[in-house]
């Protein structure tokens, strides 16, 4: 197959290749979770490795189009923030926001210190190219991160860390790569006081008009709320969208008002949620799939070669030196322990954003940058194989699972949505006192109930004297307005055991020898 051809020649003889193509790849992707799931690493490198193998080494299709290439990458990211938005709860991240937010500013201006230096010095290139390659790779990967992380109950505090990280960070490291790239092209002399008022200036108009946006879309989505749930989800993708295109005409941040925009509506009490989100998480994998697969094209293994040891010093420069010194700059004044800091460290992955941005220098005229997708495509691939099998188990070494951690559910067929009701998981880990609790003993608030149990193959519906046992998961049917007092009530059980409530917190009852050979028949099922 030859060079891709997007001009007027395109005819309905190609469309058939291209269809058969693109289902094809369609379904490899589906297939590749499945792997993903079982090798631990994220499944967005395994489409990464799907567009190589469709590229100029496997099947031959020649793809070289850097400035379309950037500009899908960028229509990807709309997308794919737009879902993060949307499924994002605010009442989650709220008091993860002020870290998250720091972490994205003076956490990647260390992060772009650090390895700039290291850049200046290994790949002995000039002060403005150097800082360009650290800014590049200082943005971590929400989708890398979190299909990694899905298997892993972590403490709320650090997973809504992560999520707002990821949300906020795009943004100003968008805006640091592209003043790089227009000083390093020759296009801009700005000094380091007016690049940082600028990106003030882009970051607070982003801001703004991603809360406006999103706010008056909320009310006009309203108003049409009894329209069909297709067509409804459809609307409100549009308003993450449009708030992106508002910005930019206003040379604010557009990235982050897609990802303020989608916080907005995503928690506006808006109809038809489980349809919606489902729409909106189609559309963020559609996103990433193509996004992946089209870097995969765009790469040349016969030149990665070459890069695979500057990309290892770069990458461990990054990881042990410059992401952890970012983690404790902008983590310790909030009260954040050792443990967690040295877990965000270790997560901060990289994935699509790097090597998007890494287009930028050439498109902007920095053609002597050309080498920098290179350099970034064989670190993300390297160290996303390196990091991404072992952050379970970092975050078991390190004790940050959360054995009474809850995962939401989107339940597309059921009637919940008008009874303003809400099912949560709890899986039961091996630290949870919850073991050899009986079901009535939860003491769930009134109106909360454990509709089902699934333990290993099997499913049922429990009685009130039901033993719970390590490895069960719950479905807990809730109140909407329950919701918190439920799970704090669930926490409590896990850490401290049926007499939760009755004890201070974090204080775990005295148990007798009697008790304790108890209960660990019931938690082994011996005792029923």
């Amino acid at each position: 197959m030859g060079p891709m051809d997007t001009g007027a020649d395109f005819g309905i003889e190609d469309l058939r290749s291209v269809l058969l193509l693109g289902s094809a790849v369609l379904l490899l992707a589906v297939v590749a979770v499945r792997i993903s799931t079982r090798s631990g690493l994220p499944s967005l490198l395994l489409y990464l490795l799907i567009g190589v193998g469709l590229g100029e080494s496997g099947l031959g299709i020649q793809f070289d189009g850097g400035r379309l290439t950037q500009a899908l990458g960028y229509i990807a990211l709309v997308l794919i923030l737009a879902e993060g938005g949307l499924s994002t709860s605010w009442r989650h991240i709220r008091p993860s926001v002020a870290p998250a937010a720091l972490l994205s500013t003076v956490g990647v201006i260390v992060s772009v210190g650090v390895v700039g230096v290291a850049a200046r010095f290994v790949l002995h290139l000039d002060w403005v190219s150097a800082l360009l390659v650290g800014a590049v790779l200082s943005s971590t990967d929400a989708a890398a991160v979190f299909s990694v992380l899905r298997s892993v109950p972590l403490p709320r505090r650090l997973t809504s860390l992560l999520e707002a990280e990821s949300g906020f960070n795009d943004a100003p490291v968008v805006i640091l790569v592209t003043a790089l790239a227009s000083v390093a092209a020759g296009d801009s002399d700005a000094g380091p006081l007016f690049l940082a008022g600028l990106a003030v200036y882009e970051l607070v108009v982003g801001a703004l008009l991603g809360i406006a946006v999103g706010w008056l879309g909320t009310k006009l989505l309203r108003r049409y709320a009894d329209t069909s749930s297709a067509l409804f989800s459809i609307g409100v993708m549009a308003v993450p969208t449009m708030a992106y295109c508002v910005a930019t005409y206003a040379h604010g941040s557009g990235f982050l008002a897609v990802y303020v925009a989608a916080l907005v509506v995503g928690n506006s009490s808006l109809p038809h949620k489980a349809a919606t989100r489902g729409f909106a998480t189609a559309m963020g994998w559609l996103a990433q799939i193509g996004l992946f697969v089209l870097l995969g094209l765009l790469a040349s293994p016969s030149e990665l070669g070459r890069w695979i040891v500057p990309a290892v010093v770069m990458g461990l420069v990054l990881l042990l030196v410059a992401r952890p010194l970012s983690v404790v700059v902008s983590a310790t004044p909030f009260g954040i322990g050792w443990r967690e800091q040295a877990f965000l460290s270790w997560a901060g992955l990289r994935g699509a954003v790097p090597v998007v941005l890494a287009t930028v220098p050439e498109t902007s005229g920095a053609s002597s940058l050309a080498w920098l997708f290179d350099l970034v495509f064989m670190l993300v691939v390297i160290f996303t194989i390196v990091q991404g099998p072992t952050m379970p188990y970092v975050a078991r070494r390190l004790g940050v699972i959360d054995a009474g951690a809850t995962l939401d559910l989107q339940l597309e067929s059921t009637p919940l949505e008008r009874l303003n009701t809400e099912v949560v998981e709890v899986q039961i880990g091996d630290e949870s006192r919850m073991a050899g609790v009986e079901v009535y003993e939860l003491r769930l608030p009134k109106g909360a109930n454990v509709a089902l149990v699934l333990r290993g193959e099997q499913s049922f519906v429990p009685e009130r004297s039901t033993v719970l046992r390590r490895g069960d998961s719950l479905m807990v049917v809730v109140p909407s307005a329950l919701r918190d007092a439920a799970e704090e009530r669930l926490r409590a059980v896990s850490q401290q055991g049926r007499l939760a409530g009755w004890l201070e917190p974090g204080k775990r009852p005295p148990v007798s020898r009697t008790a304790r050979e108890r209960g660990q028949r019931r938690r082994d099922g011996s005792l029923d």
